[in-house]
């Protein structure tokens, strides 16, 4: 959303995935950060509305390791969901985590997940209708998660995909890629692929997080929000 001044607010958050008797986070917000840029402390409340306390979360999966995604995943050096299998793929790791230069604050907030971490290298299954796909560029183990139900799919983008303009502009950036050129090449393949399809798609930051599908008209694509 762009307010008055001209700004562009990106909404922060994750998704509730239930399937069979998983209940699976797809990230998992800006944890209580408060600072006028950027504004969190609800995630919680929101899945309590659904019925979910932190308790009965039994997987949760990141698309990325950036700690506006990470950061109802410890509080205080606790993890927030205890009994939760916590999941990422082995590059993002080990760039967040292990490296010799990984950031001080990624590397006090994550390691306590050490204990429930599973990394994964190859696409995947992760739980029933719920499978990784390595799209690397935004970081390097970046990873888009399709949620599938027969024929029908919804992906959800994490960060592939910061707003709904880089769907339809091909040659945009976002400034926090790491490797630009390889975030620019798998984030166009996606929006060719799911084109004109069924697929329905979200960003970790679309407006109210809401889905849509990826159409064309005249050799352009946009974004249709359901």
């Amino acid at each position: 959303m762009i307010d008055s001044d001209g700004v562009l607010h990106l909404d922060l958050g994750g998704f509730l995935v239930r399937t069979g008797e998983r209940t699976v986070l797809v990230d998992a917000g800006v944890g209580t950060i408060d600072n006028g840029k950027y504004a969190g402390g609800g995630f919680l409340d929101s899945l309590r509305a659904h019925g979910v306390a932190p308790v009965d979360v039994t997987d949760v999966v990141f698309t990325h390791l950036h700690f506006d995604h990470v950061g109802w995943a410890t509080k205080k050096g606790e993890v927030v969901f205890p009994n939760a299998t916590y999941r990422v793929h082995a590059e993002d790791w080990s760039h967040f985590v292990e490296a010799a230069d990984a950031e001080p604050g990624a590397v006090r907030k994550l390691s306590p997940l050490e204990s429930r971490l599973e990394t994964f290298t190859a696409d995947g299954a992760l739980a029933p209708g719920v499978s990784a796909r390595h799209t690397p560029g935004h970081t390097p183990g970046s990873t888009v998660f399709v949620i599938s139900d027969g024929d029908e799919r919804a992906l959800l983008l994490g960060d592939v995909v910061h707003s709904v303009v880089e769907l339809a502009e091909r040659d945009w950036e976002a400034v926090f890629d790491v490797d630009p050129v390889a975030a620019s090449a798998v984030r166009n393949a996606l929006a060719d692929e799911v084109a004109d399809s069924t697929d329905v798609v979200v960003g970790a930051h679309f407006p109210g997080l809401r889905f849509g599908r990826v159409v064309t008209a005249f050799g352009n694509r946009t974004f249709r929000a359901l």
